[in-house]
């Protein structure tokens, strides 16, 4: 299960951590984001030695959407160094999460 972030624990969760983090930033009411959600836990369990997977509902965390420029959902953003190194929006398949990752290096 991806962990849920919101507002307040953002930066020690994403920007802090040590290991990349891959961010589905969704809402409950978005058909895509509810596509995306079974292959995202699929990926994020065949790579859990690799990459942390958390969600972020942009209902409930305005301020960090918009940190990002996140205007379309879902959208994924992956986290390493306490900066973005990668950014996908719309529904994606895993060979595309595990291309993404690929692209950090990690």
């Amino acid at each position: 299960m991806a962990q849920e972030l919101n507002d307040d624990n953002f930066e020690k969760e994403v920007l802090e951590s040590e290991k990349p983090v891959l961010v589905d930033f969704y809402a409950d009411w978005c058909g895509p984001c509810r596509q995306q959600a079974p292959i995202l836990e699929r990926w994020a369990t065949a790579n859990a030695a690799r990459v942390t997977v958390a969600k972020l509902n942009v209902d409930q965390a305005g301020a960090t959407a918009a940190r990002y420029g996140v205007m379309s959902i879902p959208t994924l953003i992956l986290f390493h160094g306490g900066r973005e190194r990668a950014r996908r929006v719309g529904v994606q398949n895993e060979r595309a999460l595990t291309a993404m990752l690929d692209e950090i290096g990690s």
